[in-house]
């Protein structure tokens, strides 16, 4: 492979320096492994991060009010909102021209709508106006100031140009003060009145119900890893199957089967007033409230938290317990001193995965939740599908993700990251 000579460097087979061919071939070597990873790394940067990124950008942009109404924008930099005077009849020439220019182009239903969700109310102020001021003559029909208001009484209300002026801007904090049941008030952030507040009601709802579901999980999960563990190979195979079966088996599918069980006239209330426990003109109230959401989503999460207790307690030697007993320890001794904590990082693993996969449920809590029961992401799902509030959805989600980061940093503080095993 190589010539050495007494005065010169080691050389390879093709008469170049060993050292430089080494690294060419670590070089292409690297490159190979780089190629066959780069559909992977093309789908995740396609899939996931540039989905996220775009997210994060929705939940602070606010170019609408800036591209639709520009010399209204414009205008309305030197006035004071706190003066509480109407701005001069500058502004509202400005916003007259603007107006027959969006109105022809028909945006400024754009930026009636998201002027909306910060203002109830200026929707219809826009909407209406935009039809008469179309028609105007702009170069003749002046001063403005007199018309708008005869047009509608919302152009002579302080607060509508305050607001005009607050998300005039190309990047706001709007949306995750909204997020926070907060908004943006004549003297910067403030709650908004109690009556308006409702998702830091669903966010700690959601973070609550995801800790019982996650709880409730390891409770009805780890006696069952404990069993498929310790049986034989040929019956604990068998016993897997009803484990699997859920996976092997559609969300909505499952989900419907809840509903009817969970039904004042389902079998579940059925059974119970045969056997004489819940009288028959008292049946118990299972399905669209927080009881319902907490008893599917444990169901249909279970298997998450069983297979990786059960992979971690399969490789516990059953000789550590054995031993414990013989020096004299319990039952319930050796089940706690020594045989629980070799099963934590089994515990972990589940916990972090059915917590996550709660936190961000839809379908269920949406099926058989109500009002009571559902979760944060239905309203995000209701804001990106229904409402057309991007920039809320997206920041109620980037809260959802700075939360579960928070979490997870929290658990591997406590617990430690490198404790957690799938096997």
């Amino acid at each position: 492979m190589s010539d050495i000579t007494q005065s010169g460097p080691v050389l390879a087979a093709d008469g170049r320096p060993l050292k430089r061919s080494l690294a060419r071939a670590l070089r292409m070597q690297k490159l190979r492994a780089l190629l066959l990873i780069a559909p992977l790394l093309l789908f995740i940067l396609v899939t996931f991060i540039l989905p996220v990124a775009d997210m994060l950008f929705r939940s602070v942009e606010n170019r609408i009010v800036q591209d639709t109404l520009p010399r209204t924008v414009e205008v309305l930099a030197d006035w004071d909102p706190a003066s509480g005077q109407l701005p001069e009849e500058a502004a509202f020439a400005a916003l007259a021209a603007d107006l027959k220019d969006a109105a022809n182009v028909k945006t400024h239903t754009k930026v009636a709508k998201r002027l909306n969700y910060e203002n109830p109310g200026l929707s219809s102020v826009f909407r209406k106006s935009g039809r008469k001021v179309k028609n105007w003559d702009i170069a003749n029909d002046g001063p403005f100031r007199e018309k708008l208001i005869d047009l509608n009484d919302g152009w002579g209300d302080v607060e509508l140009w305050r607001t005009i002026k607050t998300y005039s801007s190309s990047f706001t904090s709007g949306y995750f003060l909204n997020a926070v049941d907060m908004r943006l008030g004549a003297d910067g952030p403030e709650i908004r009145p109690e009556n308006e507040r409702i998702y830091n009601t669903m966010l700690i709802r959601t973070m609550r119900m995801s800790l019982i579901i996650t709880f409730s999980c390891i409770l009805l999960g780890y006696p069952v890893a404990w069993i498929l563990a310790n049986l034989p190979a040929r019956k604990a195979n068998l016993l897997m199957i009803l484990v699997l079966l859920p996976f092997w088996t559609s969300l909505l599918v499952r989900t419907s089967a809840w509903k009817i069980l969970l039904q004042q006239q389902g079998v579940i209330n059925d059974t119970l007033v045969w056997i004489g426990l819940v009288d028959d003109a008292n049946r118990l109230v299972l399905i669209n409230n927080e009881l319902g959401t907490i008893i599917a989503m444990t169901h249909i999460l279970l298997p998450f938290m069983i297979l990786p207790m059960y992979s971690v307690m399969q490789t516990i030697n059953p000789t550590y317990l054995r031993a414990a007993k013989s020096l004299g320890a319990t039952d319930w001794t050796a089940f706690w001193r020594v045989y629980f904590p070799q099963t934590v990082p089994g515990i972990g693993a589940g916990s972090i995965l059915v917590f996550i996969l709660a936190v961000g449920y839809y379908i269920t809590p949406a099926l058989v939740g109500g009002t009571k029961g559902t979760f944060i992401s239905n309203l995000i799902a209701y804001h990106i599908s229904t409402s057309g509030n991007w920039g809320l959805g997206a920041a109620l989600g980037a809260i959802l993700l700075a939360v579960v980061l928070a979490l997870y940093w929290v658990y591997d503080k406590i617990v430690g990251i490198d404790n957690v095993k799938l096997g």
